[in-house]
């Protein structure tokens, strides 16, 4: 079964590889905020209340969320991880972007130089139909493809066909 999402580009670029689903809102400031200003070489998501996140590697990855929410500081955070190279590749979003995850794309990509990528209302459909782990393709059009499904899941799926 072919897994294709198309969505609306606010921030265009390619991407193969990798990707981290929130299935709740992200809030910027809690999961980003402690590796920045610890000036850490990579961002592990620190926000105890999300899960899917918590703990997680999420640079260089493809971050899959419906919005982002807290602080109005999100945009700036954003702007910030972007300056500092530390942040996800893709921000993947299942509704339409919020006005200060938008910001912080956005004066990413002018003032930062960053080659981050933002994509809005992929629909719901893709927040239970990719997986943390695996791997997905990115197009600059606003397609979101499943390319391969992480090993995890593949166990999950045979040990669920065998009647485990």
């Amino acid at each position: 079964m072919e897994k294709k999402f198309k969505g609306r580009v606010i921030c265009k670029g390619n991407y193969e590889g990798e990707c981290v689903v929130s299935r709740q809102g992200l809030n910027t400031l809690a999961t980003f905020q402690k590796s920045a200003l610890m000036n850490k070489k990579k961002v592990i998501g620190s926000d105890q209340n999300n899960p899917d996140v918590y703990g997680k590697n999420l640079t260089g990855v493809a971050l899959i969320l419906p919005q982002t929410i807290g602080s109005t500081t999100g945009g700036l955070v954003i702007q910030t991880i972007c300056q500092m190279k530390i942040n996800p590749s893709a921000l993947l979003f299942s509704e339409e972007i919020d006005s200060l995850a938008a910001s912080g794309v956005i004066l990413a990509k002018n003032w930062e130089n960053s080659n981050i990528i933002a994509i809005d209302k992929l629909g719901s459909d893709i927040l239970s139909e990719i997986k943390t782990g695996d791997k997905i393709k990115i197009s600059e059009d606003g397609t979101v493809e499943v390319i391969a499904v992480s090993y995890t899941h593949l166990r999950a799926h045979e040990t669920l066909s065998a009647g485990v």
